[in-house]
């Protein structure tokens, strides 16, 4: 998929880049911002420089930048939906947030963003997202964006500390979306 920066009134979402890196790890090493995505607070910059390279060599992945600072404070990846692997125009969306951002609205109006980029853009037929069963806010920007809850899948994901958590999933449509859009 060709990636685009992509803008809204608080935000840019582009590529990922190595002056990056302060923000990042800033972002990356506070626990509950990574065991919220499943993955290891990191522990040093070593450790965030390395994933670095790997997010900006991605075209899938995202840095969420504000524009108030220009500082980087999330990541909003674009992945293959593999509960749905043979079925084309489908993505899944996933996120982590800054903890100092929380609760502002900001990662639901960079949800919106994708969801308008990828179904009127690239012509997504569905889009699908997850959080854990204890990841309440996540679960609030989920709604907040339109998608459908589908189920809660038990022992989904082994996370990093050898925790098995439940998955609960959603998903919308092309036709929800803009089914919603036509109800503003």
């Amino acid at each position: 998929m060709n990636r685009k920066t992509l803008e809204t009134d608080r935000l840019l979402l582009r590529r990922f880049d190595h002056n990056d890196l302060y923000d990042f790890y800033e972002m990356a090493k506070v626990p509950e911002v990574g065991t919220n995505a499943g993955w290891k607070p990191h522990e040093s910059l070593q450790e965030s420089c390395y994933i670095l390279d790997i997010f900006a060599q991605s075209r899938e992945i995202y840095a969420v930048v504000y524009k108030e600072n220009n500082k980087v404070i999330g990541s909003l990846g674009i992945h293959p939906d593999t509960m749905r692997p043979k079925v084309l125009n489908v993505k899944n969306i996933g996120y982590v947030l800054n903890k100092d951002y929380w609760g502002k609205g900001i990662m639901t109006e960079a949800v919106k963003e994708v969801m308008r980029y990828l179904f009127e853009e690239m012509g997504m037929e569905l889009l699908s997202v997850a959080h854990f069963v204890d990841n309440s806010r996540s679960g609030r920007v989920i709604e907040k964006c339109g998608f459908k809850y589908e189920g809660t899948i038990r022992k989904k994901f082994v996370r990093f500390d050898g925790k098995v958590l439940d998955e609960c999933v959603y998903s919308i449509t092309r036709d929800e979306y803009f089914e919603v859009l036509g109800d503003k």
